[in-house]
C-alpha cells in the first residue's frame, strides 16, 4: 500500500529530491489503475463474446492485472515484510482462480488499485499546501563574470558569489546587500505584510520580491541552505515522521496482518476437515475473510491525517516539526509565554505624556541609541510634532540627558534625579511606575514643564491570541526576569498569570513543576529561551522567517503573530479527531464484513468493495482538515496563494 508517510513532499528548490520522482509514483498508481480496468474490461468482453472461454479470459485479466502488486509483495517479503497487503491480496486473487471466481477476481483488483490511487491522491493533495514554496525560488541568477553579466542555475550559487537582482525580481539566494537600496515583498516569506526598507548590509531572503532599487547581493547561504528550502525540509520531515498513534497501528498491523491469514485459513480448512462441508464454498468465504481484513484503511487512518495536518500548518505559516509534535499540541493544557519580544513588543513606546515636553525632549534624544530616546522620537514623529535641533547635548550616567535647545537649558532626567519632585506630578509619577512605566522628567531653565512615560507593550495581538486560547480551555501564564509589579502589569490585563523575577534556573524549575501537573507549551523567542523551549511538553518559537524560528523548537512560525498558536492548536485538536473518526470507521467496517463473511452473506465484491469504501472514507476524511480548516487572516495565506 502506498502510505502517505512514506511519500515525499514536493521540495522547494535547492533540496535534494526531485519532484518529478513524486510524479513518477503518482503515474505509476494511475497505470495500475488503468491496466487492472482494461483487464476487467478485456475479460468480460471476451466472456460475453465467447463464453466457452470466460474463465480462460477471467484467469489470465486477474493474472496479469495482479503482476504489479504480486511483485511489490516480493519485493517486501525480501526486504523481511512477507505479509504486507499487497501479498493478501495477491493470496486471495490466485486462490480465486480454481474455484472458478475469476470474474470477482480480476475486478477485486481494480478495485484494490482505486484504492492505492486514492491514497497517491491524498498524498499528492498533503504535498500541494507546499506547492507555493516550491516555486517561490527562480531557476536562475545573474551574477558578474569577467565584467559580464553571467546567467546561471540557482543551485550553482556559492556562499561569497554576487548576484545583481533588478527591480520586480526575486531574490533567488538569501544574502546581504552590498550596493543599493530598495524595498522587499517579503510576505511570501515572513508574513510581512507591508514592504521592508532595505539598505546597503541588510539582509535579504531567497524568494523575496524586489522592489524598484537595483541591488548587488553577496550570497550568505547555498540553495540547499536557503530560508525556503530549509522550511520545505522540514515540513517534508515532519510528513515523514512517525507519530506515536502511526507507530501504533504499524506494530498493531504486524501482528493483525498474519492473524488474518491464520483466521482464513481456518475458515477454509477446519468446517470441511471437522463437519464435511464444501471445500469450494468455505475455499470462497476464506478468501472474503482475506480480503476483508486487508488494513488499508486501517493503516492509512494516521498518517493521512498527520500529512495532511502538517501541510495544512504549513499553508498557514505554522511549521510543525514532527507527526508527534503535531500529536502533542493537541493535547496541550498550559501555554508559558516570555514576556520580552513574545508577549510584548519588546522595546519600549510612549504612553503618557504629561505636559508640552514632547518636542523638546524628542530635540535631546534624536541620535540616541537608547531605547527610551528612540521611543520619544518615534512618538514625535508620529505626531507629526516639529523636533527643533539641539546642542551641547552630553549624557548624565544614570541620570538622563542634558542640553541647550536654542536659548533653553534642557534637562531628561529619571524622577530619582529631579530636585524639588513633590505633590500631585510626585504622585502621579508613582502611580505610572506601579504600572512597570519607566518615566523621565523634563526640566527646563531648573523648571519642571511635565513628564513623559514608556513601557514595553503587550503586542496588538496579543490580547486575541490570549482570548483564542482561554475559549480552547488552556491556562495561559507568562515568565518573565523583570519584577513582579512589571510583569502583573503587563499579564494582568492580557488575563494571564504572571510570574515575574524568575532567573533562566527559575524558569526551567517552574515549567517542570507545571509539566507535571498537565501538558506544557513553551513560547520564546527561540534564543534567550532555548532552554525553557527544550524543557517544556513542546516548545514553540515565534520569528520572521529566522533560522531560530525553524530549527529550534517543535513548532514554529512563520510571522511573530501570537493569533498563530491558537491556530496551531486548534488544527492539532482538529487532526487528532480526524485520526480518531478514520480508526473507528477503518476498524467497524472490518468487523462488520467479517462477521458477515463467515457466514457467507457477503462475497469478494462486497468484500473488497468494504475495504475500498474504508479506504476512500478515510482518505476524504483526512482531505476534509485541508480543504475547510480556517486559520486566523495572515498575510502569509494571501502571499503563498499568489506566489
Amino acid at each position: 500500500m502506498a502510505d502517505i508517510a512514506e511519500t515525499p513532499l514536493a521540495k522547494p528548490a535547492g533540496l535534494t529530491t526531485d519532484s518529478a520522482k513524486h510524479h513518477a509514483g503518482d503515474r505509476e498508481g494511475r497505470n495500475v489503475f488503468l491496466l487492472a480496468c482494461a483487464c476487467a474490461a478485456l475479460a468480460y468482453g471476451i466472456a460475453w463474446i465467447f463464453p466457452d472461454y470466460a474463465r480462460l479470459a477471467f484467469g489470465i485479466g486477474a493474472l496479469v492485472s495482479v503482476l504489479p502488486f504480486a511483485r511489490t509483495a516480493l519485493g517486501k517479503a525480501r526486504r523481511g515484510s512477507p505479509f504486507s497487503i499487497e501479498t493478501l491480496v495477491t493470496i486471495a486473487v490466485i486462490g480465486a482462480l480454481p474455484i472458478n471466481a475469476g470474474a470477482e477476481a480480476v475486478v477485486v483488483v481494480a478495485l484494490f488499485s482505486l484504492g492505492e490511487l486514492l491514497e497517491g491522491f491524498a498524498a499528492a493533495r498533503a504535498r500541494s499546501g507546499l506547492t507555493a514554496l516550491a516555486e517561490l525560488l527562480p531557476s536562475t541568477a545573474i551574477i558578474e563574470r569577467d565584467g559580464a553579466r553571467v546567467e546561471v542555475p540557482v543551485a550553482t550559487l556559492g556562499v561569497g558569489m554576487t548576484i545583481l537582482v533588478a527591480g520586480g525580481d526575486r531574490i533567488p539566494a538569501d544574502g546581504t546587500i552590498i550596493d543599493g537600496r530598495s524595498e522587499m515583498n517579503e510576505a511570501a516569506i515572513t508574513g510581512e505584510s507591508r514592504p521592508v526598507a532595505k539598505g546597503i548590509g541588510d539582509p535579504v531572503f531567497a524568494g523575496s520580491i524586489n522592489g524598484d532599487g537595483n541591488l548587488r547581493i553577496s550570497v550568505t547561504k547555498d540553495a540547499t541552505n536557503s530560508i525556503v528550502a530549509r522550511i520545505g525540509k522540514l515540513v517534508e520531515d515532519a510528513q515523514e515522521s512517525t507519530s506515536p498513534t502511526a507507530r501504533f497501528i504499524d506494530n498493531f498491523s504486524a501482528y493483525y496482518t498474519p492473524a488474518a491469514i491464520l483466521i482464513a485459513a481456518l475458515v477454509a480448512l477446519l468446517p470441511p476437515l471437522l463437519a464435511g462441508g464444501d471445500w469450494a464454498v468455505w475455499l470462497y468465504r476464506a478468501l472474503t475473510v482475506l480480503l476483508i481484513a486487508c488494513p488499508c484503511a486501517l493503516v492509512l487512518s494516521t498518517p493521512a491525517a498527520i500529512a495532511t495536518g502538517i501541510a495544512t500548518a504549513a499553508r498557514n505559516g505554522i511549521l510543525i516539526k514532527s507527526g508527534a509534535a503535531l500529536e502533542a499540541l493537541a493535547h496541550i493544557r498550559i501555554a508559558a509565554f516570555d514576556k520580552t519580544g513574545t508577549i510584548t513588543m519588546g522595546h519600549p513606546v510612549v504612553t503618557d505624556v504629561v505636559g508640552d515636553v514632547l518636542s523638546l525632549a524628542a530635540a535631546l534624544e534624536t541620535g540616541l541609541a537608547h531605547p527610551v530616546a528612540r521611543a520619544i522620537v518615534a512618538e514625535a514623529a508620529k505626531r507629526g510634532i516639529d523636533v527643533p535641533a539641539a546642542s551641547d547635548v552630553s549624557i548624565r550616567q544614570g541620570e538622563g540627558v542634558e542640553g541647550m535647545v536654542g536659548t533653553l537649558r534642557v534637562e531628561l532626567l529619571s524622577p530619582r534625579a529631579t530636585a524639588a519632585l513633590e505633590g500631585a506630578k510626585a504622585a502621579s509619577i508613582r502611580e505610572l511606575e506601579k504600572d512597570g512605566k519607566t518615566v523621565a522628567v523634563l526640566v527646563v531653565d531648573s523648571t519642571i514643564r511635565g513628564f513623559i512615560a514608556c513601557r514595553d507593550e503587550p503586542r496588538d495581538d496579543a490580547g486575541p491570541a490570549i482570548r483564542a486560547l482561554a475559549a480552547l480551555g488552556i491556562r495561559t501564564l507568562m515568565l518573565s526576569g523583570d519584577n513582579q509589579r512589571t510583569a502583573s502589569s503587563v499579564a494582568e490585563p492580557l488575563g494571564m498569570e504572571a510570574f515575574g523575577e524568575l532567573m533562566p534556573a527559575d524558569k526551567l524549575e517552574r515549567i517542570n513543576q507545571l509539566k507535571a501537573e498537565q501538558p506544557i507549551l513553551m513560547v520564546g523567542d527561540g534564543v534567550n529561551d532555548a532552554p525553557a523551549l527544550a524543557t517544556a511538553t513542546l516548545g514553540l518559537a515565534m520569528g520572521g522567517g529566522t533560522d531560530v524560528a525553524i530549527e529550534t523548537a517543535d513548532v514554529g512560525l512563520l510571522k511573530d503573530r501570537l493569533t498563530g498558536i491558537p491556530d496551531a492548536i486548534r488544527l492539532a485538536r482538529k487532526a487528532r479527531r480526524t485520526i480518531l473518526v478514520n480508526i473507528v470507521i477503518a476498524i467497524g467496517l472490518k468487523l462488520v464484513f467479517l462477521v458477515l463473511a463467515v457466514f457467507g452473506i457477503t462475497n469478494l465484491w462486497t468484500a473488497i468493495l468494504a475495504d475500498t469504501g474504508a479506504t476512500i472514507l478515510v482518505t476524504i476524511n483526512a482531505l476534509l482538515l485541508f480543504w475547510t480548516f480556517q486559520a486566523s487572516p495572515t498575510a502569509v495565506q494571501s502571499a503563498l496563494r499568489r506566489a
